[in-house]
């Protein structure tokens, strides 16, 4: 588990609050990988557009699609927010599957950041726009009059778990797939002449990787729609 151990950059052995580590290094990398993609490579604006704007294009109109069906129209104005969350876990993911680097979404002090992130986002919004209506969220209508508050406290339970199974997705989902290519590389190195076998599993499981860490880009950012449109609409 030695791939996911946070050390300081520049020496030293303690990690403080302010202490530059390799987590800080590759967080910054991935912002700047964003800022390429969709500062840099679109800066031209052309009609014909080159390879990055035209990433950049289909990136964009596929975030603005995904909150326009699932929160409605009146989710777009979140766009910038949501756009963001998406590019930060998705080049985060990819960044980790270069070898040597460092996963720092494998890591629930980052996703868990990015989850309370957006349940308080949420929370505030939803009572912003709907005062005390917002409560209507954890009152089920359509349900017999005797098992809704039963189900209302169920509802409020499954609200304050949000944040935990948000982020514990994405950690849980990057951490296993990493430590799971160490144990198939360990064995290419255990088993001699026979090492191809452990060597195209671990191809293998390289690409799965690379969808998940595409599909866990997706789920934490679908979630977090979902999640805008019960401030937006909380009702049932």
């Amino acid at each position: 588990m030695d791939q996911f151990e946070v050390r300081p950059l520049f020496g030293g052995d303690t990690v403080g609050m302010f202490t530059i580590t390799n987590v800080t290094l590759w967080m910054a990398l991935t912002v700047l990988a964003v800022t390429l993609l969709m500062v840099v490579g679109s800066r031209g604006r052309a009609l014909v557009p080159t390879r990055s704007q035209s990433m950049a294009e289909l990136t964009y109109s596929f975030i603005y699609k995904m909150i326009e069906d699932v929160s409605g129209r009146d989710g777009v104005r979140f766009f910038p927010y949501i756009m963001t969350i998406f590019m930060f876990v998705f080049f985060a993911n990819i960044l980790g599957l270069i070898p040597f680097a460092f996963t720092t979404t494998s890591h629930i002090a980052v996703t868990a950041v990015l989850a309370l992130g957006v349940f308080i986002t949420v929370t505030v919004l939803g009572f912003v726009l709907n005062g005390a209506s917002f409560l209507r969220l954890f009152w089920v209508d359509s349900a017999p009059l005797a098992l809704r508050p039963v189900l209302a406290l169920i509802e409020l339970i499954s609200y304050f778990v949000r944040p935990v199974s948000h982020s514990i997705r994405l950690a849980g989902a990057m951490m296993a797939g990493h430590a799971v290519a160490k144990v198939f590389a360990g064995f290419a190195a255990a088993l001699g002449a026979a090492f191809f076998i452990p060597v195209l599993a671990v191809a293998a499981l390289y690409a799965l990787e690379l969808l998940v860490a595409v599909i866990q880009a997706y789920v934490f950012t679908i979630l977090t729609c979902v999640y805008l449109k019960d401030a937006l609409h909380p009702h049932h």
